[in-house]
């Protein structure tokens, strides 16, 4: 019971203050932390067994020096008071939750597109996505912010609070580091091949249970809101695996047909196009309003997630 309502504290947290842009947060120091150990070893090692034996290193060391480190923080601020203890447990599980941020950087997008600020709102999107955006329409950056809420809703909100829940602050952000070098290195490019390849193997594990409860509550979400729930489960069930990842397939083809659009086609990376498969049916054309539904069912699916948690962990 004790753990629930730390884990609900959390959560509240992160819904009232999310991620303060002076906050030196968790997941920068881990992005620094990797970084650093990149620069610094890729100039000297370049052979395909060296890069695999570096990559496995940082993908196994990170998320350890993570889960320690929050260890040691949470077993020196116990010794000190106990009070003192379940509030830094607390104020560590709310760095590992990222709805509030989630929402915030889609309503970026959403207000320069209805402000008629293309510029803008090419510049929003562009925190939140990793291909290029210089160029892109409004239906495309329309689908890259569906597209993110989407994935975002595992990787970055539910799975975590799964983490959270099961191995308290220490594992979340262990999680956490998993997950920051997968969408650092983490890509099937020349550069990463072999130095990421440990790292997104590992986020492809720790996220494939997570990814597949975020699209059963986007369904649900769907349902709940829209009346599209059957719709959504169609196309969870038939597009789901058609992702090159293992786990993003799954709340795209949720929200996909919970929204009645397709997701997937070309985008540019770095200046190559790449085209993925599509995933669900045309049957609405890219509005603004898609934005702002795909975060109204973020929103459900994360509460949804909350209670199914919560409800394990009281009884």
């Amino acid at each position: 019971m004790i753990v629930a309502l730390k884990v609900m504290a959390a959560c509240g947290l992160d819904a009232a203050i999310g991620d303060p842009r002076w906050f030196l947060h968790p997941v920068r120091l881990m992005g620094m932390l990797a970084h650093w150990y990149e620069k610094g070893l890729l100039r000297w090692i370049h052979g395909k067994g060296s890069l695999y034996v570096a990559g496995g290193f940082l993908a196994l060391g990170l998320p350890l020096l993570c889960y320690v480190s929050a260890e040691w923080i949470l077993h020196v601020s116990l010794q000190f008071n106990e009070w003192v203890g379940q509030v830094v447990w607390i104020l560590l599980g709310y760095t590992t939750i990222a709805a509030r941020d989630l929402a915030d950087h889609a309503n970026r997008v959403y207000r320069a597109l209805q402000e008629g600020s293309f510029d803008m709102a090419r510049v929003a999107v562009s925190s939140i996505v990793g291909r290029d955006t210089a160029n892109l329409s409004e239906p495309e950056v329309i689908r890259a912010t569906v597209e993110t809420v989407a994935e975002s809703t595992s990787d970055g909100v539910i799975a975590p609070l799964c983490y959270l829940a099961i191995g308290g602050p220490s594992l979340a952000l262990a999680y956490k580091a998993v997950n920051t070098l997968d969408s650092m290195i983490g890509h099937r490019t020349e550069r990463y091949q072999y130095f990421g390849w440990a790292a997104a193997k590992c986020d492809d594990v720790l996220n494939w249970v997570p990814a597949r409860l975020s699209g059963v509550c986007l369904v649900v979400a769907a349902g709940l809101l829209h009346g599209t729930g059957m719709h959504a489960w169609k196309i969870l069930l038939r597009d789901g695996g058609k992702h090159a990842s293992p786990n993003s397939g799954r709340p795209e083809a949720a929200m996909a047909g919970a929204l009645e659009i397709q997701l997937g086609g070309s985008s540019t990376y770095n200046g190559i196009q790449v085209t993925r498969q599509l995933i669900g049916d045309p049957m609405q054309s890219f509005t603004l309003v898609h934005i702002s539904r795909a975060i109204q069912l973020m929103t459900v699916a994360y509460l949804l997630a909350i209670i199914v948690i919560i409800g394990i962990l009281w009884f």
